[in-house]
């Protein structure tokens, strides 16, 4: 839980791939409170969770636990198919 005037705010560039596009730009800023995670990008996509398969922060694989940093590059892509 944060309080009032007690965070820092952090920009973080998140790209989405594929069909997360939908209903979304392919790439966007969005502002975070300082120590906020990939999750809480998901959360604030409104995309679920199970559609986020391959996560990357600044071309690196990641989890959705991890936390970020300002200016970080996130980009979730949906699981591939194929057959």
């Amino acid at each position: 839980m944060f309080m009032k005037g007690c965070f820092h705010m952090i920009n973080i560039k998140v790209r989405l791939f594929a069909t997360l596009r939908k209903n979304h730009n392919k790439e966007t800023i969005i502002k975070l409170p300082q120590g906020s995670t990939i999750k809480d990008i998901i959360i604030n996509l409104n995309i679920p969770e199970s559609e986020a398969a391959i996560l990357l922060v600044n071309g690196k694989r990641a989890n959705l636990e991890d936390s970020l940093k300002d200016n970080d590059v996130v980009a979730i892509f949906p699981a591939v198919g194929g057959g």
